[in-house]
């Protein structure tokens, strides 16, 4: 294939995703939402963005915030399946709150009247899950809680080919999304092929069939370098986890061998002088231990 060479690597300056680039358009956003409610909006004015720009925590950013029929709606895009979304979320939410309120009010006698929260996620990764997924916050609990005091539940929607067509139908640049992102994993697929390579081929051959044709042509530069760092980071995150999952199982053996030795008092010593100490804890609820 022929294509014209932009010699765009990976470049952090990104901070937008592909989603997020592409669904920051009202006229855009608002078709996805209409697909995903099954709603009929028409007025792109009816929805006010307040996704928190300039708001990162803990190197997390939330992908789009928006208000519309009296909910406020967050949506999340995922291509690696992270478990943790409910306790972003909170995080996340927490903050539209804080922005969206006088805080001073918060100490008067009057109810302070707040949109419902949405939580949506929409998923595209490589790993095989169901068409429709929940996840809750509860999920997280060290204990198991009947009734937790605290819950938040988000809908992951499998994006993949196959799953959701009806959704996919509905917003034609959700789907062309999708297949842009299988463009680039059939090309990654094959030998030899590096992901500078395969992300330049997909994005010639997606304007060439008129698979988000327009966006790409005035966008190729910063499209090919956020999908060469999006998914080189995806990479280097697998990677690191399969160490992570040896080192730290090699930590939990030693903890068990210490508990059935009856020498609990040594575990904290083990937790703090291990290279997986954050992993440890995290992975394999040793906190008590820690503590």
């Amino acid at each position: 294939m022929n294509y014209e060479s932009t010699n765009v690597t990976a470049n952090r300056k990104y901070k937008d995703t592909m989603f997020r680039m592409i669904f920051k358009d009202k006229k855009e956003l608002l078709s996805l939402y209409n697909a995903v409610n099954g709603s009929h909006h028409e007025n792109e004015e009816d929805l006010q963005i307040v996704t928190l720009e300039n708001a990162i925590y803990m190197n997390m950013k939330n992908d789009l915030a928006f208000l519309i029929d009296f909910h406020l709606y967050l949506y999340e895009h995922q291509s690696t399946y992270n478990p943790n979304i409910p306790l972003r979320n909170l995080l996340y939410v927490a903050r539209e709150y804080q922005k969206l309120i006088d805080m001073r009010s918060l100490y008067s006698s009057s109810v302070i009247r707040i949109p419902a929260p949405k939580f949506i996620v929409f998923y595209n990764g490589a790993k095989n899950l169901p068409e429709t997924m929940f996840l809750q916050l509860s999920d997280s609990y060290y204990t198991n809680e009947p009734d937790p005091q605290l819950e938040l539940k988000v809908t992951m929607i499998n994006i993949n080919s196959n799953n959701n067509q009806q959704i996919l139908d509905k917003c034609p640049t959700l789907r062309e999304y999708m297949l842009y992102v299988e463009h680039i994993r059939r090309y990654l697929s094959l030998p030899d092929m590096s992901l500078e390579t395969a992300v330049e081929y997909a994005v010639s051959e997606c304007i060439k069939n008129n698979i988000l044709a327009d966006f790409l042509r005035q966008n190729r530069s910063e499209a090919i370098s956020m999908c060469i760092f999006e998914f080189g980071e995806r990479e280097q995150l697998l990677m690191k986890k399969e160490d992570i999952n040896f080192g730290a199982e090699i930590g939990v053996k030693l903890v068990d061998t210490l508990l059935k030795n009856g020498r609990s008092e040594d575990i904290p010593k083990v937790i703090e002088d291990s290279e997986y100490r954050e992993e440890l804890i995290r992975e394999f609820n040793l906190l008590p231990f820690y503590l």
